[in-house]
């Protein structure tokens, strides 16, 4: 397993955060009888876009929903900016500053784009609110279908939709779940300007991915997942070195 180094704790402009935006220490997870998550440790500087990756059922999916308090029993540590969540109801820990998108998105078909983007309460900082006007700035197609009805929205929409409709509640965390699945290229390549410049504006970001080449040139860190375990976690600088590695437990 692991073990958490010093420049895990660094932020990517080169100084040490005194306190991580995310720390996790031996997260154990279950539904149900079923032990998912086998004592999980990772860290995620402020600023960060750390990214999991893993084959389908290696736990990376129940990492994030652990984090938010959505699966069944956790033991171990979860600790945002420095505060333990662990026993924390889930609303509880959403008003720490985490936005949750999930892969099946949650869009609200009766509600026109514009209603699902107003709906979220504030669960952050109002200093990290993006106003309408700059949601619309960043997805040119939300304010073009802003009147369209959830059920109108293109995938690819829908999925503009729910990255969106996180930024308006001020959260600073954001845990991203497969958000380029299945989408056309032209929006992968829009998802990806997003991220650029969510993290130019201060967020951290944890993405679970399975599209390599949309995660690659996005995150600073990485760390893979096996069977509910972390196995290997580098820096974006070890990448190339790291490929051997990686297309034996990913096979990319």
């Amino acid at each position: 397993m692991s073990t958490v180094t010093e420049n895990e704790n660094t932020a990517t402009n080169g100084s040490i955060s005194a306190q991580p935006a995310l720390e996790i220490a031996g997260l154990q997870a279950w539904y149900g009888e079923s032990h998912i998550l086998h004592g999980v440790d990772l860290t995620v500087a402020p600023g960060e876009v750390v990214t999991l990756l893993g084959r389908n059922g290696a736990g990376r999916t129940t990492t994030l929903r652990a984090i938010m308090g959505l699966t069944g029993r956790r033991t171990g540590s979860i600790r945002i900016d420095g505060r333990e969540t662990i026993d924390l109801a889930t609303h509880r820990i959403a008003h720490c500053g985490i936005g949750y998108c999930p892969e099946e998105r949650g869009i609200f078909s009766s509600l026109s784009c514009e209603e699902n983007l107003l709906l979220p309460p504030p669960v952050g900082d109002p200093a990290h609110m993006m106003s309408l006007g700059e949601i619309y700035e960043m997805f040119p197609n939300l304010h073009e279908r802003r009147m369209s009805q959830g059920t109108r929205l293109s995938g690819g929409e829908q999925q503009m939709l729910a990255v969106a409709r996180i930024l308006r509640t001020g959260a600073h965390l954001l845990l991203l779940d497969e958000i380029s699945e299945g989408l056309a290229p032209v929006i992968v390549q829009a998802l990806a300007r997003m991220i650029v410049t969510l993290k130019a504006r201060g967020y951290t970001i944890v993405m679970v991915e399975q599209n390599f080449r949309f995660a690659a040139p996005l995150a600073d860190r990485f760390y893979v997942m096996e069977h509910g375990r972390i196995v290997e976690h580098f820096g974006a600088k070890e990448l190339e070195s790291k490929m051997p590695v990686l297309h034996d437990l990913l096979g990319v």
